[in-house]
């Protein structure tokens, strides 16, 4: 019989406030076990693996950041749209490290198919739409913006930032100011 209390959202959530506490690396079914105090043969009933247990915080993270995306966006487009996105992920971040880290674990095509993923692909095209472009450039400018907002955030929560003026925000907002400008300017395929 399973632990009373204990369910694979008890426990996504759990595994998800680990990652943000000592990282998605540590997370696995023996870590959950030890906080929970309880056998790790007891919490097989809920989730089948470590694997399985570090998707489904992969799947919240997803979610999660796919709702905060989806309320930033809300009745805005060109460089406002951008920058809701953009400080969407870098927040998430900041505020949810392990949850983040999370979000970049690959998915088989079915799971991610099916997770939020796909909002977070639409969302951005939504954003995208503003700038007038068409396919293949719009594809090019999904890489893009996930490249530099991912590249970013990843190196100023790694502590690569910290160590020089200026402030990491002047940066931050430069950037999607140069981004902008690239997305209004954006050349023509050849």
């Amino acid at each position: 019989m399973a632990r009373a209390g204990l369910s694979a959202e008890r426990l996504t959530q759990a595994g998800a406030e680990l990652a943000d506490e000592a990282g998605f690396d540590q997370v696995t079914v023996s870590a959950l076990a030890r906080r929970f105090d309880v056998k790790v043969a007891s919490l097989y009933s809920h989730v089948r693996n470590s694997q399985d247990l570090r998707t489904r915080i992969a799947l919240l993270a997803l979610e999660e950041m796919a709702d905060r995306a989806s309320d930033a966006l809300a009745g805005r487009a060109g460089k406002d749209a951008l920058t809701a996105l953009a400080d969407v992920y870098r927040d998430y971040a900041r505020e949810h490290p392990g949850r983040y880290a999370a979000a970049q674990l690959r998915l088989d095509p079915s799971t991610a198919a099916a997770s939020a993923g796909v909002r977070h692909a639409q969302m951005t095209r939504a954003v995208l739409r503003g700038y007038d472009l068409a396919e293949p450039d719009q594809t090019h400018a999904v890489r893009l913006l996930g490249s530099v907002f991912h590249g970013y955030v990843s190196l100023e929560l790694g502590g690569g930032f910290s160590h020089s003026a200026p402030d990491t925000q002047e940066t931050w907002t430069r950037i999607l100011d140069a981004l902008d400008t690239v997305l209004r300017d954006w050349p023509p395929a050849t």
